[in-house]
């Protein structure tokens, strides 16, 4: 038995490390689909895979509570596959490494997935202990929520038929979400012609950036930590621009919802100007140490590696139009809540750019709980990238979750809370995406909430798990389906 089976609640953990050996990225959700069925089927439960991809489990009450209304405990099945640059790991075909480090469990060199195997974990202990008092359950496990919530997007009405539903999918112990920001994706793709380069007074070099946090585009975006993307085009304006250097290839983050860490250019140097080029390189450097060494604590790295010469660059106009989009179009915070000003209203994450073979794609995830702000970012990085000569369109949206703060569901957690850990649980909104508004949209009387178990850098290489917050979110969770109320 591994380690982590043996923690405390044993059901949940020991069900957490099954799925840590079951590759799950978003798009490839198969195989814990049918694991999931199957091991619903296996206890007693009725179990299904919706058209959406989804996987449905219902099971009946324990003994003397079949008059409460129907409770949903609802989690998705996807993780963001994230590592290490030199990391080896297969997110497709390979378990996580996971371990225990102190109070924490976290994986080696890649995402853990507790975003959110933790919510899938709890529901399957609930399934398959039949000594837990509750109403009727319903659990829901949605496909792709990290890739655009696909699963959510496309549930049919009619599936579900319970009041409450509990979302279990937040990162604080202790705190309620009942809102959060809406989203929309804005891809930029454009094709050019690429040119022939002579390459016999030039040297070419690989210019990499890594080392950075990261983290959660939603959650984390506040923090001020650096953007990849953003740094290698400061780097690009700097060379490239100025006619230093010339772009072969530039590639950095791999998803939208996910701070870029890594980023990397290929960039051909006429000779003459090498040692000014170096030179600019590493004042880059300094000034990047110097403005965020109060942020980026996780060991910041920016190199300059020589490699073999390409046959073929980008355009002078192309690659000057792109790095002057990329400079230009706004990432990070947008602007606070006014009415909240400590929580995040809107924001954009410049999360991937692959530039190279004559395509050149951008992504960027704007995020706002006002819908008209969402629009007024999302039409200027429409109009910044079309500059650029790039095709742009607006996709995946959805609205916020509007917080109800005359939900009864939610009255009942907190007082249900104090009584258990002597205090008042925090309740707001966030500005992750979170798949309850979007559920709501064919539920619309659905009461919903919700929270989880404290977890730090989901979305990176270095999310872990607060072992002792896993306890008390399970048991909140049971206290909860214990006071569903009569219907």
């Amino acid at each position: 038995m591994n380690p982590i089976e043996e923690l405390a609640p044993q059901g949940v953990w020991r069900n957490f490390y099954a799925l840590t050996q079951i590759p799950r990225p978003s798009g490839h959700t198969e195989k814990v689909a049918a694991f999931l069925v199957d091991f619903a089927k296996k206890n007693g439960a009725e179990a299904y895979i919706d058209e959406a991809g989804n996987v449905i489990m219902k099971k009946g009450a324990t003994s003397g509570y079949e008059d409460r209304e129907t409770a949903v405990l609802q989690a998705h099945m996807d993780m963001v596959p994230q590592k290490t640059k030199d990391c080896k790991h297969n997110f497709e075909t390979d378990p996580l490494d996971v371990y225990i480090n102190g109070e924490w469990v976290t994986a080696r060199d890649t995402t853990l997935g507790a975003d959110d195997g933790m919510g899938v974990a709890a529901a399957m202990a609930i399934l398959e202990d039949d000594s837990i008092p509750h109403g009727p359950i319903e659990v829901l496990i949605t496909r792709d929520e990290e890739t655009g919530m696909e699963g959510a997007f496309n549930l049919q009405a009619g599936q579900l038929t319970g009041k409450y539903l509990l979302n279990l999918d937040s990162e604080t112990e202790g705190e309620i979400t009942i809102g959060c920001a809406g989203g929309m994706d804005v891809v930029c793709s454009m094709e050019y012609q690429e040119i022939n380069v002579e390459a016999e007074n030039m040297l070419c070099y690989n210019i990499a950036i890594k080392g950075l946090l990261g983290g959660h585009s939603g959650i984390e975006i506040f923090k001020g930590r650096a953007n990849a993307n953003k740094l290698m085009a400061r780097i690009l304006f700097a060379t490239v621009n100025t006619k230093m250097a010339w772009l072969c290839s530039w590639h950095g983050g791999n998803m939208r919802n996910a701070i870029p860490r890594e980023c990397e250019a290929t960039v051909l140097v006429p000779k003459a100007q090498n040692e000014a080029f170096l030179k600019l390189i590493e004042k880059c450097k300094t000034t990047f140490i110097e403005e965020y060494k109060d942020i980026e604590t996780n060991g910041f790295q920016l190199t300059v590696t020589p490699t073999p010469a390409p046959t073929k660059a980008v355009p002078e106009e192309v690659q000057e139009n792109i790095i002057n989009a990329m400079m230009a179009a706004h990432d990070g915070v947008l602007r606070y809540t006014p009415s909240m000003p400590d929580l995040v209203e809107t924001s954009s994450n410049l999360a991937i750019i692959n530039v190279a073979d004559g395509k050149a794609e951008i992504i960027c995830l704007a995020r706002s709980s006002q819908d008209s702000m969402k629009l007024y970012l999302c039409n200027g990085l429409v109009g910044c990238f079309s500059m650029a000569g790039m095709k742009v369109s607006l996709e995946g949206g959805y609205s916020g979750w509007q917080p109800n703060p005359k939900s009864a569901l939610v009255a009942s957690m907190s007082d249900i809370y104090e009584k258990m850990f002597g205090k008042r649980p925090v309740v707001g909104a966030c500005h992750a995406g979170l798949e309850c508004g979007i559920i709501g949209v064919n539920y619309p009387d659905m009461d919903m909430a919700s929270y989880g178990p404290t977890l730090v850098s989901p979305h990176t290489p270095s999310e872990a798990c607060h072992i002792p917050s896993v306890q008390k979110f399970y048991d909140f969770t049971l206290e909860i389906l214990k006071n569903i109320p009569k219907k």
